[in-house]
């Protein structure tokens, strides 16, 4: 170790993150001690690492992150999560991103502070590439004097911010690739929760547990929107038709409207979704490159509506991955499991199918086996299954009966590599 250069020393204790198990290394010998002030690029303040934080008294945490701070020089990134910790002092805080402003690439910051501080006049014009910020406030954004020449990558959790707000602060990250929103607090405007976004440089959006009237989003440059535990009324999308990955998971969307060009999807992945089935086949139809297609636990508001497989084969020749789940309704079982499957058309690109069920029937094995007769080339068979702790004697016997129907049907597939999943 001593032929160790300083600088890699602090190097490898950057990678330690935790500021207590750092503190401990530096006491190492003088030579890490060294590293850790001059060479120390991450810090990570984070109350689930060290019960004791909760112990502590404000004050006294206080004291504890400054003079660790204080004690280095030149810091990348800092992390300050102290979710479960009483407000801190507002001159505190202030002190601790003064000092390491101008070198930080990278903060995430959880802090509550009595009164509350804006950060954004604290870390703008500065060299930041990755800001996170969770249990805050934004209020008035000025994009000029607020200005993030470098940021990349943004995600607020649990802020508070006006839609005029959100799209001034993107309007300030001239560079900015990535935006994440979880459970933001949106302020109400004529009546109406509405927000409206733009953004030329943006290529990856995630957005989980909002709830609006109305939400647009114009991103020539997108490539990937993840949309989780969302309620949507209108949900409009704009761009220049490079979006690849398109994902929705527990989505109630009332009216979805795609303008852009849709022929470079590679991915469409969608579960716990309400739609009509023809309206957005309508909308996916022409992405001749779609390569995974996932429809898992889909909901349809028509009766008569289902997955037409012949539909999927003749739009998406290239698919390569297809998941789909089994979850026909008694009423209308039989007639919608010979419809789903009609039609002679193969997906010969198909080498990965992921199956499942929601609740288990006898016509789930011939279901499995319609399909693979479909998909000639496939490698790989994935079956996913629910099953409850408490079963009965018609339970058991129908998970016996498919059970031994797989182990016949795979006989025939006997090149096909086949894995269960149950939960």
């Amino acid at each position: 170790m001593d032929r160790v250069p300083v600088e890699v020393i602090g190097n490898i204790l950057s990678h330690l993150g935790a500021a207590r198990d750092v503190v401990i290394a530096s006491t190492t010998c003088k030579k890490w001690r060294q590293a850790c002030h001059k060479h120390l690029h991450m810090l990570s303040f984070n109350s689930d690492d060290w019960p004791v934080f909760r112990d502590l008294t404000t004050s006294r945490l206080e004291i504890l992150i400054t003079q660790t701070l204080f004690q280095s020089k030149g810091l990348q990134g800092l992390k300050i999560l102290m979710e479960d910790v009483d407000e801190f002092s507002a001159s505190a805080v202030i002190a601790w991103l003064m000092y390491t402003r101008e070198t930080l690439r990278c903060l995430f910051y959880n802090v509550r502070t009595t009164p509350n501080i804006n950060i954004l006049d604290i870390c703008g014009r500065q060299k930041l590439e990755i800001l996170v910020l969770a249990h805050n406030s934004i209020n008035g954004v000025d994009p000029n004097y607020q200005r993030f020449p470098f940021l990349r990558s943004l995600s607020l959790s649990y802020v508070s911010i006006s839609s005029l707000d959100l799209n001034l602060l993107l309007a300030a990250c001239p560079m900015i690739e990535f935006l994440g929103l979880i459970n933001p607090e949106i302020a109400i405007t004529d009546a109406q929760v509405t927000v409206e976004l733009t953004s030329q440089t943006l290529k990856k959006v995630y957005v989980e547990a909002i709830s609006l009237d109305k939400f647009t989003l114009e991103a020539d440059n997108l490539e990937k929107l993840h949309l989780k535990d969302c309620a949507l009324e209108l949900f409009e999308l704009s761009g220049k038709g490079k979006l690849k990955h398109f994902k929705m998971d527990d989505v109630s969307i009332l009216h979805l409207d795609i303008i852009e060009p849709i022929d470079n999807l590679e991915i469409i992945d969608v579960s716990n979704f309400t739609i009509i089935w023809s309206k957005f086949y309508q909308i996916i139809s022409k992405s001749s490159k779609l390569k995974r297609l996932r429809l898992w636990n889909m909901v349809f508001d028509d009766e008569i509506e289902f997955v037409d497989l012949e539909s999927i084969a003749f739009c998406f020749p290239d698919l390569k991955y297809l998941a789909l789940s089994y979850d026909l309704r008694d009423d209308l079982k039989e007639g919608l499991f010979h419809y789903s499957l009609q039609g002679l058309s193969l997906l010969e690109n198909v080498t990965v199918l992921d199956l499942g069920w929601t609740i288990l029937d006898e016509h789930f094995a011939d279901w499995v086996a319609c399909l693979l007769k479909r998909c000639l080339n496939v490698k790989k068979l994935i079956i996913h299954g629910v099953v409850s702790e408490s079963k009965s004697h018609v339970e058991c016997h129908m998970l016996a009966s498919f059970t031994s129907s797989i182990v016949q049907l795979m006989r025939k597939y006997i090149h096909v590599d086949v894995q269960f999943v149950y939960e």
